[in-house]
Protein backbone atom coordinates (compact mmCIF):
# COMPACT_ATOMS: atom_id res chain seq x y z
CA UNK A 1 0.00 0.00 0.00
CA UNK A 2 1.36 3.50 -0.97
CA UNK A 3 1.64 6.91 1.59
CA UNK A 4 -1.13 8.20 -0.03
CA UNK A 5 -3.30 4.95 0.28
CA UNK A 6 -2.39 4.51 3.69
CA UNK A 7 -3.88 8.12 4.35
CA UNK A 8 -6.79 7.58 2.59
CA UNK A 9 -7.22 5.00 4.86
CA UNK A 10 -6.25 6.38 8.24
CA UNK A 11 -8.42 9.69 6.98
CA UNK A 12 -11.95 7.02 6.23
CA UNK A 13 -11.29 5.30 9.60
CA UNK A 14 -10.86 8.50 11.79
CA UNK A 15 -14.20 9.82 9.45
CA UNK A 16 -16.25 7.01 10.19
CA UNK A 17 -15.36 6.63 14.33
CA UNK A 18 -16.51 10.22 14.84
CA UNK A 19 -19.03 10.43 12.39
CA UNK A 20 -20.65 6.77 14.58
CA UNK A 21 -19.20 8.49 17.66
CA UNK A 22 -21.84 11.55 17.01
CA UNK A 23 -24.69 9.01 15.81
CA UNK A 24 -24.17 6.76 18.52
CA UNK A 25 -24.60 9.70 21.01
CA UNK A 26 -21.04 9.25 22.41
CA UNK A 27 -21.45 12.82 24.47
CA UNK A 28 -24.68 11.48 26.45
CA UNK A 29 -22.78 8.48 26.94
CA UNK A 30 -19.91 9.78 27.94
CA UNK A 31 -21.61 11.72 30.80
CA UNK A 32 -23.53 8.22 31.52
CA UNK A 33 -19.95 6.52 32.01
CA UNK A 34 -18.23 9.26 33.88
CA UNK A 35 -21.69 9.80 36.76
CA UNK A 36 -21.82 6.17 36.88
CA UNK A 37 -17.92 5.70 37.54
CA UNK A 38 -17.97 8.42 39.94
CA UNK A 39 -20.38 6.84 41.65
CA UNK A 40 -19.07 3.65 41.41
CA UNK A 41 -15.61 4.48 43.02
CA UNK A 42 -16.89 4.89 47.02
CA UNK A 43 -18.97 1.52 46.95
CA UNK A 44 -15.94 0.33 45.27
CA UNK A 45 -13.00 1.65 48.02
CA UNK A 46 -15.79 0.40 50.60
CA UNK A 47 -15.91 -3.33 49.29
CA UNK A 48 -12.04 -3.74 49.18
CA UNK A 49 -11.47 -2.14 52.59
CA UNK A 50 -14.21 -4.61 53.80
CA UNK A 51 -12.33 -7.28 52.10
CA UNK A 52 -8.89 -6.02 52.92
CA UNK A 53 -10.21 -6.25 56.27
CA UNK A 54 -10.94 -10.07 55.88
CA UNK A 55 -7.57 -10.88 55.02
CA UNK A 56 -6.16 -8.90 57.38
CA UNK A 57 -4.94 -6.02 55.59
CA UNK A 58 -6.65 -2.96 57.44
CA UNK A 59 -4.98 -0.25 55.41
CA UNK A 60 -5.34 -1.77 51.28
CA UNK A 61 -8.49 0.46 50.95
CA UNK A 62 -6.24 3.55 51.44
CA UNK A 63 -3.71 2.12 49.66
CA UNK A 64 -5.53 1.47 46.82
CA UNK A 65 -7.32 4.85 46.57
CA UNK A 66 -3.94 6.83 46.59
CA UNK A 67 -2.83 4.43 44.05
CA UNK A 68 -5.65 5.24 42.18
CA UNK A 69 -5.60 9.24 42.27
CA UNK A 70 -2.27 9.04 42.19
CA UNK A 71 -2.79 9.20 38.33
CA UNK A 72 -5.53 12.02 38.39
CA UNK A 73 -4.17 16.12 37.92
CA UNK A 74 -3.65 16.89 41.64
CA UNK A 75 -6.32 19.87 41.68
CA UNK A 76 -8.72 16.99 40.69
CA UNK A 77 -7.65 13.99 43.44
CA UNK A 78 -7.48 16.36 46.21
CA UNK A 79 -11.13 16.87 47.06
CA UNK A 80 -12.57 13.40 46.03
CA UNK A 81 -9.68 11.66 47.89
CA UNK A 82 -10.39 13.91 50.90
CA UNK A 83 -13.92 12.43 51.28
CA UNK A 84 -12.58 9.45 50.06
CA UNK A 85 -10.90 8.97 52.98
CA UNK A 86 -13.76 10.40 55.15
CA UNK A 87 -15.92 7.59 53.78
CA UNK A 88 -12.64 4.90 55.00
CA UNK A 89 -12.83 5.89 58.48
CA UNK A 90 -15.08 3.95 59.21
CA UNK A 91 -14.11 0.59 60.41
CA UNK A 92 -14.91 -2.02 58.04
CA UNK A 93 -14.77 -5.86 59.72
CA UNK A 94 -16.18 -8.40 57.09
CA UNK A 95 -17.22 -9.17 53.90
CA UNK A 96 -20.75 -10.46 54.24
CA UNK A 97 -22.35 -7.31 55.84
CA UNK A 98 -25.22 -5.95 53.85
CA UNK A 99 -22.83 -2.68 53.59
CA UNK A 100 -20.37 -4.37 51.56
CA UNK A 101 -22.77 -6.85 49.77
CA UNK A 102 -24.31 -3.17 48.67
CA UNK A 103 -21.94 -2.02 47.92
CA UNK A 104 -20.64 -4.97 45.82
CA UNK A 105 -24.04 -3.92 43.62
CA UNK A 106 -23.66 -0.32 43.06
CA UNK A 107 -19.77 -0.93 42.11
CA UNK A 108 -21.34 -3.28 39.11
CA UNK A 109 -23.12 -0.35 37.74
CA UNK A 110 -20.16 1.59 36.58
CA UNK A 111 -19.45 -1.96 34.66
CA UNK A 112 -23.05 -1.70 33.34
CA UNK A 113 -22.43 1.95 32.13
CA UNK A 114 -19.12 0.52 30.44
CA UNK A 115 -21.14 -2.34 29.24
CA UNK A 116 -23.81 -0.18 27.51
CA UNK A 117 -21.08 2.42 26.05
CA UNK A 118 -19.48 -0.01 24.34
CA UNK A 119 -22.49 -2.11 22.98
CA UNK A 120 -22.85 1.17 20.95
CA UNK A 121 -19.36 2.03 19.95
CA UNK A 122 -19.00 -1.77 18.34
CA UNK A 123 -22.54 -1.34 17.52
CA UNK A 124 -24.35 -4.33 19.12
CA UNK A 125 -27.44 -5.40 20.48
CA UNK A 126 -26.80 -7.46 23.76
CA UNK A 127 -29.29 -10.29 23.83
CA UNK A 128 -28.32 -12.43 26.62
CA UNK A 129 -29.19 -12.72 29.83
CA UNK A 130 -29.86 -9.73 31.98
CA UNK A 131 -29.10 -11.78 34.98
CA UNK A 132 -25.96 -13.01 33.93
CA UNK A 133 -25.00 -9.48 32.73
CA UNK A 134 -25.09 -8.50 35.95
CA UNK A 135 -23.18 -11.88 37.79
CA UNK A 136 -20.69 -10.81 34.85
CA UNK A 137 -20.05 -7.63 36.12
CA UNK A 138 -20.11 -8.64 39.97
CA UNK A 139 -17.41 -10.83 39.15
CA UNK A 140 -15.35 -8.26 37.32
CA UNK A 141 -15.77 -5.81 40.01
CA UNK A 142 -14.74 -8.65 42.56
CA UNK A 143 -11.58 -9.57 40.09
CA UNK A 144 -10.88 -5.57 40.31
CA UNK A 145 -10.73 -5.80 44.05
CA UNK A 146 -8.46 -8.96 44.03
CA UNK A 147 -6.08 -7.28 41.71
CA UNK A 148 -6.29 -4.14 43.33
CA UNK A 149 -5.26 -5.84 46.87
CA UNK A 150 -2.54 -7.38 44.68
CA UNK A 151 -1.44 -3.75 43.04
CA UNK A 152 -1.19 -2.28 46.80
CA UNK A 153 0.97 -5.58 47.78
CA UNK A 154 3.37 -5.00 44.70
CA UNK A 155 4.09 -1.66 44.83
CA UNK A 156 3.76 -0.78 48.37
CA UNK A 157 4.35 -3.80 50.53
CA UNK A 158 6.86 -5.48 48.61
CA UNK A 159 9.26 -2.76 49.19
CA UNK A 160 8.62 -4.00 53.35
CA UNK A 161 10.04 -7.43 52.29
CA UNK A 162 12.63 -6.91 50.20
CA UNK A 163 14.10 -4.91 52.36
CA UNK A 164 14.25 -7.59 54.97
CA UNK A 165 15.75 -9.88 52.61
CA UNK A 166 18.49 -7.46 51.70
CA UNK A 167 19.12 -7.24 55.04
CA UNK A 168 18.93 -11.07 55.83
CA UNK A 169 21.18 -11.84 52.75
CA UNK A 170 23.02 -8.86 51.43
CA UNK A 171 23.93 -10.65 48.27
CA UNK A 172 20.87 -10.57 46.93
CA UNK A 173 20.80 -6.58 46.96
CA UNK A 174 22.39 -6.31 43.37
CA UNK A 175 19.26 -8.19 42.16
CA UNK A 176 16.47 -6.01 43.96
CA UNK A 177 16.86 -3.10 41.17
CA UNK A 178 15.87 -6.29 38.49
CA UNK A 179 13.06 -7.05 41.08
CA UNK A 180 11.61 -3.59 41.33
CA UNK A 181 11.58 -3.06 38.05
CA UNK A 182 9.27 -6.46 37.07
CA UNK A 183 7.32 -5.16 40.22
CA UNK A 184 6.59 -1.77 39.06
CA UNK A 185 6.25 -3.19 34.97
CA UNK A 186 3.52 -5.60 36.63
CA UNK A 187 1.45 -3.20 37.86
CA UNK A 188 1.54 -0.66 35.20
CA UNK A 189 0.69 -3.53 32.96
CA UNK A 190 -2.71 -3.81 35.01
CA UNK A 191 -4.33 -0.81 33.10
CA UNK A 192 -3.74 -2.39 29.76
CA UNK A 193 -4.88 -5.91 30.80
CA UNK A 194 -8.17 -3.79 32.69
CA UNK A 195 -8.66 -2.06 29.11
CA UNK A 196 -8.13 -5.54 27.13
CA UNK A 197 -10.68 -7.29 29.11
CA UNK A 198 -13.53 -4.38 29.13
CA UNK A 199 -13.24 -4.61 25.07
CA UNK A 200 -13.43 -8.18 25.41
CA UNK A 201 -16.22 -9.29 27.72
CA UNK A 202 -18.32 -6.56 28.15
CA UNK A 203 -19.95 -5.82 24.30
CA UNK A 204 -21.72 -8.49 22.60
CA UNK A 205 -20.14 -10.38 19.66
CA UNK A 206 -17.06 -11.40 19.51
CA UNK A 207 -13.40 -9.84 19.20
CA UNK A 208 -9.73 -10.90 18.60
CA UNK A 209 -6.70 -9.24 20.18
CA UNK A 210 -5.80 -7.96 16.60
CA UNK A 211 -9.74 -6.00 16.88
CA UNK A 212 -8.72 -4.63 20.20
CA UNK A 213 -5.09 -3.42 20.58
CA UNK A 214 -5.77 0.03 18.23
CA UNK A 215 -8.25 1.21 20.22
CA UNK A 216 -6.62 0.20 23.80
CA UNK A 217 -3.62 1.51 22.44
CA UNK A 218 -5.67 4.74 21.28
CA UNK A 219 -6.90 5.39 24.65
CA UNK A 220 -3.98 4.49 26.49
CA UNK A 221 -2.30 7.56 24.25
CA UNK A 222 -5.12 10.04 24.86
CA UNK A 223 -5.87 9.75 28.20
CA UNK A 224 -1.59 10.53 29.01
CA UNK A 225 -2.79 13.61 26.71
CA UNK A 226 -5.98 14.60 27.84
CA UNK A 227 -5.15 14.23 31.59
CA UNK A 228 -2.02 16.13 30.69
CA UNK A 229 -3.67 19.07 29.02
CA UNK A 230 -6.38 19.09 32.00
CA UNK A 231 -4.10 19.48 34.51
CA UNK A 232 -2.70 22.10 32.87
CA UNK A 233 -5.71 23.72 32.14
CA UNK A 234 -6.49 23.71 35.79
CA UNK A 235 -3.24 25.14 37.42
CA UNK A 236 -3.50 28.07 34.81
CA UNK A 237 -6.40 28.98 33.99
CA UNK A 238 -9.74 27.50 35.28
CA UNK A 239 -11.66 28.86 38.34
CA UNK A 240 -14.65 26.48 38.98
CA UNK A 241 -14.84 27.30 43.05
CA UNK A 242 -16.28 31.14 41.25
CA UNK A 243 -18.98 29.19 39.40
CA UNK A 244 -19.96 25.52 41.22
CA UNK A 245 -19.16 27.08 45.24
CA UNK A 246 -18.54 24.30 47.51
CA UNK A 247 -19.54 21.89 44.52
CA UNK A 248 -16.33 23.06 42.48
CA UNK A 249 -14.30 19.43 44.23
CA UNK A 250 -16.91 16.94 43.04
CA UNK A 251 -17.46 19.03 39.28
CA UNK A 252 -13.46 19.29 38.66
CA UNK A 253 -14.10 15.08 39.37
CA UNK A 254 -16.62 14.67 37.25
CA UNK A 255 -15.34 16.90 34.23
CA UNK A 256 -12.23 15.09 34.28
CA UNK A 257 -13.80 11.75 34.70
CA UNK A 258 -16.01 12.99 31.83
CA UNK A 259 -13.20 13.01 29.49
CA UNK A 260 -11.49 9.88 30.10
CA UNK A 261 -14.74 8.51 28.99
CA UNK A 262 -14.77 9.97 25.73
CA UNK A 263 -11.94 8.73 25.63
CA UNK A 264 -12.49 5.15 26.30
CA UNK A 265 -15.69 5.36 24.15
CA UNK A 266 -13.75 6.63 21.12
CA UNK A 267 -11.12 4.00 21.53
CA UNK A 268 -14.21 1.37 20.68
CA UNK A 269 -15.59 3.55 18.02
CA UNK A 270 -12.16 3.55 16.37
CA UNK A 271 -11.75 -0.55 16.74
CA UNK A 272 -15.58 -1.01 15.20
CA UNK A 273 -14.34 1.18 12.20
CA UNK A 274 -10.79 -0.17 11.66
CA UNK A 275 -13.09 -3.53 11.68
CA UNK A 276 -15.65 -2.15 8.96
CA UNK A 277 -12.78 -0.91 6.94
CA UNK A 278 -11.30 -4.47 7.29
CA UNK A 279 -14.35 -5.99 5.98
CA UNK A 280 -14.65 -3.38 3.16
CA UNK A 281 -11.49 -4.14 1.89
CA UNK A 282 -11.82 -7.38 1.92
CA UNK A 283 -14.97 -7.24 -0.03
CA UNK A 284 -13.16 -5.30 -2.60
CA UNK A 285 -10.62 -7.68 -2.92
CA UNK A 286 -13.08 -10.44 -3.44
CA UNK A 287 -15.24 -8.33 -5.78
CA UNK A 288 -11.45 -7.36 -7.96
CA UNK A 289 -10.58 -11.45 -8.00
CA UNK A 290 -13.60 -12.17 -9.41
CA UNK A 291 -13.78 -9.53 -12.01
CA UNK A 292 -10.13 -10.61 -12.61
CA UNK A 293 -11.39 -13.93 -12.97
CA UNK A 294 -14.53 -13.56 -15.42
CA UNK A 295 -12.37 -11.34 -17.66
CA UNK A 296 -10.02 -14.49 -18.24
Amino acid sequence: MSARQSILVIYAILKDALGHFNRDDGYAMASHVALSGLLAIFPLLIFIASLGAFFGMTEAADTVSELIFQSWPSSVAAPVAREVQKVLTVPRGDVLTFGAVAALWFSSNGVEALRTALNRAYRQQDKRSVILLRLQSIGLVLLGAFILLAYTFLVVLAPLALEAVAARAPRVEEFLLSINVARYTLAGSLLVIGLFITHWLLPAGRRSFKDLWPGVLATLCMWIIAGSLFGAYLASFANYVSTYGGLAGIMTAMIFLYICALVFILGGELNAAISRQRKFRRRQKKQLALFNTLED
